[in-house]
């Protein structure tokens, strides 16, 4: 099954004014004037993917009404090359020629992001999905299987009926009380 994704790059339908569109979009998308700000930035944004054919159009025909020219792209293009910044030196140092450099596959039509050090370049092929909120009081844990009961032999333990010793320790006698016939108070 083909998978698409809805690719956004600020850029207005035709005949379309920017301060309606974003209107429309802040109440379509529930955005505040910070996230709007996002979205007409000019970088390009994948609003939605892992969609179906059906839903992809869905989506381009809503945000085209809405005023904002989307792109609808296939997940599934092939793979095509990207040169990555070189490490810097033991110093420290970026160098100012590039060498050889590594080349990731990356798909066109997503976003791609150079690295802006070698601690970056590790998250180069890190393609987080995309993950739906769940309803309110949902369960978000898999369920846990049953325990089983560990199986124990107790053949050799008894009950004693209701009031029965069952071999307490017994209170020693109390010593009887001192004599004190002999002493006299003067």
């Amino acid at each position: 099954m083909t998978l698409y994704e809805i690719v956004f790059s600020g850029q207005l339908v035709p005949g379309a004014q920017l301060e309606r569109v974003q209107a429309n979009l802040g109440k379509l998308f529930q955005a505040d004037a910070e996230r709007l700000a996002l979205l007409f930035s000019g970088r390009r944004l994948v609003l939605k993917n892992n969609l179906d054919k059906v839903a992809a159009e869905k989506y381009r025909a809503t945000l085209e009404r809405a005023g904002a020219l989307v792109e609808v792209v296939d997940m599934q293009l092939p793979m095509e090359e990207v040169e990555l910044a070189p490490p810097p030196d033991e110093r420290g140092y970026w160098p100012v020629t590039a060498g050889p450099v590594s080349k990731p596959a990356v798909r066109p039509g997503r976003l791609q992001i150079k690295p802006r050090d070698v601690y970056m370049a590790a998250f180069v092929d890190v393609d987080a999905p995309d993950l739906g909120i769940a309803e309110v009081g949902a369960d978000l844990q898999d369920p846990k299987p049953a325990v089983a009961a560990p199986k124990l032999d107790l053949s050799q333990l008894s009950m004693a009926p209701v009031g029965s010793d069952m071999g307490q320790a017994k209170k020693a006698a109390a010593a009887p009380p001192p004599d004190t016939s002999h002493l006299k108070l003067c």
